[in-house]
């Protein structure tokens, strides 16, 4: 389905479980239009027919796992964001299905009021200067609608989360973010100073932009956040 601006929100809920999929459609049908696919092939072919505001995805699906159709989104390039709703909840379930692009976790059995919360949160993260194509800081350069990025004149694979992460620093350069920034406006998350997912990704995105440099654009204030820029 092509989308217009005044189109109702749509959200597609990938759930084997027809008793957890009609709950959540029940729900979720008061506000936005929802639709169901039962198995990862017909959620798969559902995302490549039609445009989503918002999937929502269980991981243990029949016929190919919600990492598959994870995998499958990441070759698109623009992406919903994806909500986890999973009974799968070992941290590194969690951990893979953050690094293979979706946007938050959320653990069976789960409370109705924090799904609302978790989508709406989502929901709300709406890029800032959505026409601004292109973005650069020294010999870095990212391409939005190509969702490519480049240093140096070498072309960098990004994580769908880190590529998130580098736009909001690139949006951002030359400002200190702090991680509770990072967190809320990347993610969506209520930030938990006692985690440290942040400090992770930065990790993740310094080794994939800045480790094989001597120029370092992505720096550490201690005590404040983080901040790219040239040196």
């Amino acid at each position: 389905m092509k989308k217009t601006d005044e189109d109702m929100k749509t959200i597609l809920v990938v759930e084997d479980h027809k008793d957890i999929a009609m709950l959540v459609e029940k729900r979720l049908s008061k506000t936005f239009a929802v639709e169901l696919a039962f198995n990862g092939e017909e959620a798969s072919e559902k995302l490549e027919a039609n445009e989503y505001d918002l999937v929502i995805l269980d991981l243990s699906l029949p016929k190919k796992s919600g990492f598959d159709v994870l995998k499958d989104l990441r070759k698109r390039s623009s992406l919903p964001p994806v909500l986890i709703l999973s009974g799968l909840n070992a941290v590194d379930d969690k951990v893979k299905g953050l690094k293979l692009g979706a946007d938050d976790y959320l653990a069976k059995p789960f409370d109705m009021k924090e799904l609302m919360a978790r989508i709406d949160a989502l929901l709300r993260r709406v890029p800032a200067q959505a026409e601004v194509v292109k973005l650069d800081i020294a010999d870095l350069t990212m391409d939005l609608v190509a969702r490519k990025v480049v240093r140096g004149g070498k072309e960098i694979e990004l994580s769908p989360k880190e590529f998130s992460l580098l736009e909001y620093l690139m949006r951002n350069k030359t400002k200190i973010v702090s991680r509770k920034q990072i967190a809320e406006d990347v993610w969506g998350h209520h930030f938990d100073a006692g985690t440290n997912f942040v400090d992770v990704y930065i990790n993740y995105l310094r080794n994939s932009i800045d480790k094989a440099y001597d120029k370092k654009l992505i720096h550490t204030v201690y005590g404040q956040g983080f901040v790219l820029k040239e040196e």
